[in-house]
C-alpha cells in the first residue's frame, strides 16, 4: 500500500511541479513538503492535505486514507464502487433508454439473488 509520502511525490511529479512551485501556489512551505513527501510528518492536518489534494488532483479520501486518517478499506470499497460505475457508463454510451432500464434491471435481478 502507498504511504501518504509517496502519493503525495508521485502526484506532484505527474503534474510536473517541484516543491518550490507547490510552495508559491500554496504557502507551504517546501521542507514541510519534502518532509511530508518522505514521510517524516505523520499527521499533517486536514487543511493542509485539502490543498494538497487539489493542486495534486488526487482524491482528499486518499490522502486522508493513507495518512491513517479514515478507515482504508472504506475508501478502497468505494474507489472500486465508482471504477465499476464508471465501467458500467463507458460500455452504457449508445444503449437506449429501453436497454439501459434493461440493465438495471439486471442489476437487481444478480443482486437480489446474493439474499
Amino acid at each position: 500500500m502507498s504511504t501518504l509520502g509517496s502519493t503525495l511525490k508521485e502526484s506532484r511529479k505527474n503534474i510536473g511541479l517541484t516543491l518550490r512551485q507547490v510552495e508559491e501556489v500554496t504557502g507551504i512551505s517546501n521542507a514541510y513538503l519534502s518532509q511530508l513527501e518522505n514521510d517524516k510528518i505523520k499527521n499533517p492536518s486536514v487543511n493542509i492535505l485539502s490543498k494538497l489534494s487539489s493542486i495534486y488532483k488526487v482524491a482528499l479520501k486518499t490522502l486522508l486514507s493513507n495518512a491513517n486518517m479514515i478507515d482504508k478499506k472504506e475508501v478502497q470499497k468505494e474507489e472500486a464502487n465508482l471504477s465499476f460505475a464508471q465501467n458500467i457508463a463507458f460500455r452504457a454510451e449508445g444503449l437506449s433508454e429501453e436497454e439501459r432500464n434493461d440493465v438495471l434491471k439486471y442489476l437487481e435481478f444478480v443482486k437480489s439473488r446474493k439474499n
